[in-house]
């Protein structure tokens, strides 16, 4: 019988390891002479051609949808080459050309210019949906800084062909949270892919919102403005939870948080819901509109801005109040432009006991008359209201249409024009007098018993 041998060859770890790992970068002298062929004339004028395409198309596309110096456009920006849309277009033109070109000569310009494009699109569009979504907040310059620099980045890797062997590097590291094993490469994708959700969310919340509000004024403003709100809440509660699940929480995990909320919203924060219900009720009810003059504890001026928890108001001297919807729904709000827009005015003003009735009466009605703003119909009228101690009281009573273009200006044209009218007529406009009673000295230096005395 001939024995059986039996052998068994064992592979050391780090070799197994070793092939596991992606292969090493490209040889870069192989790379860079691909650069010294003819080929490379034709791959660029390709490429500049894909660029007077792209740009040409945009202007079209721009001039055609009336989009010309749009600041607030994410597809098209201020210039032809700042929006998306341009290098949207050069990117799928260049690899419309590199997929034509691949077929009669060896890629080299194409293999450094199609990563560049992914990385000029993928900034474009953070920066332009984080300027029109956060047109004044201080920390967009950061992201803007932060997506521009992790986009270069990731472009050099993928050029350079270190981006496959970084990735399984990243892979590698490991830690164990539960029952789940985390990488640091899951963190990062699930950070970016988060990232990407919450921006489109944003950008087609802006969207929306740009598009009903182009045209909408009065009422329809009020409305167009609640969808807007809700519309942008809706798609960040969705990009949220889609972003967390790119990251790899468990969702079920949120039902904890969700009841701790809402102990905290019963017990904490009480005010801050019932001010966002409250601007909602607002918006939907439409009993307060954006552009409607109003008093507010004692502070007067117009709507300018209706927002989730606050409303802005105006007032003609150009301050402005922050006002809590909880207010504007719990307490008293006199609107001054609701059902009508005329306004009532008065003025009071003081003559001579010795002074004619009837001509301060016609000089007071005059003067409001004159004025362009003032309603000639129901006329001014001007009447006897009070008998002061040295004066007698006028008060001069009118109405107006236009109380958003002020309200002091026009009392302070009627009063000098009162004052002029009562001057040139000689009416007198008195001023408080006191009687002063004299005690002669010789009588006040002599004391009461004194004089008894005496008799």
């Amino acid at each position: 019988m001939t024995p059986t041998v039996s052998i068994s060859t064992s592979i050391p770890t780090s070799t197994a390891t070793a092939a596991s790992t992606p292969p090493p970068i490209d040889d870069l002298d192989v790379w860079l002479a691909g650069f010294l062929q003819p080929t490379v004339w034709v791959e660029i004028l390709a490429l500049v051609l894909c660029v007077l395409v792209a740009w040409g198309f945009t202007a079209l596309l721009r001039r055609g949808m009336g989009m010309r110096d749009e600041k607030l456009s994410v597809m098209f920006g201020r210039r032809v080459v700042d929006g998306v849309m341009f290098p949207l277009l050069l990117l799928a033109l260049a690899y419309l050309a590199r997929a034509a070109l691949l077929k009669f000569v060896p890629l080299a310009v194409f293999k450094v210019a199609i990563p560049v494009f992914v990385s000029l699109v993928v900034i474009r569009v953070g920066v332009k949906v984080l300027q029109v979504a956060f047109a004044s907040a201080p920390w967009v310059r950061v992201l803007e800084r932060t997506i521009s620099w992790v986009a270069w980045l990731a472009m050099v890797l993928w050029v350079s062909g270190l981006l496959p062997m970084v990735l399984h590097e990243l892979d590698q590291i490991t830690w164990k949270m539960g029952a789940t094993t985390i990488s640091v490469r899951t963190l990062i994708e699930g950070a970016l892919t988060a990232g990407a959700v919450l921006i489109l969310a944003l950008w087609v919340s802006s969207a929306i919102e740009t598009r009903l509000l182009r045209s909408a004024v009065g009422g329809d403003l009020s409305v167009r403005k609640a969808v807007s709100n809700a519309t942008r809440a809706l798609l960040m509660f969705v990009g949220l939870i889609v972003a967390l699940s790119a990251v790899g929480i468990d969702l079920t995990a949120l039902s904890v948080l969700g009841g701790a909320i809402g102990v905290g919203i019963g017990f904490g924060l009480q005010k801050l819901a019932a001010n966002y219900v409250s601007g909602f009720v607002i918006l939907a009810e439409r009993s307060m509109r954006i552009g409607d003059n109003v008093r507010v504890d004692n502070f007067e001026g117009r709507i300018t801005d209706i927002n989730a928890r606050y409303t802005v108001i105006r007032s003609p001297t150009g301050r402005e109040s922050i006002v809590p919807n909880e207010i504007l729904i719990t307490s008293r709000v006199e609107s001054l432009s609701l059902a009508d827009p005329k306004v009532w005015q008065s003025t009071v003003v003081s003559v001579s006991y010795k002074s004619n009735v009837d001509l301060v009466r016609s000089l007071l009605v005059n003067a409001a008359l004159v004025q362009e703003r003032v309603l000639k119909d129901p006329a001014p009228s001007a009447a006897l209201s009070a008998f002061g101690a040295d004066r007698l009281e006028f008060t001069l009573g009118y109405w107006i249409v236009d109380p958003q273009n002020g309200q002091l200006n026009l009392r302070s044209d009627i009063n000098m024009a009162i004052l002029s009218a009562l001057r040139e007529h000689g009416v007198e406009i008195p001023y408080p007098q006191r009687v002063m009673h004299m005690v002669p000295s010789s009588a006040a230096l002599v004391p009461p018993s004194a004089g008894h005395e005496a008799r």
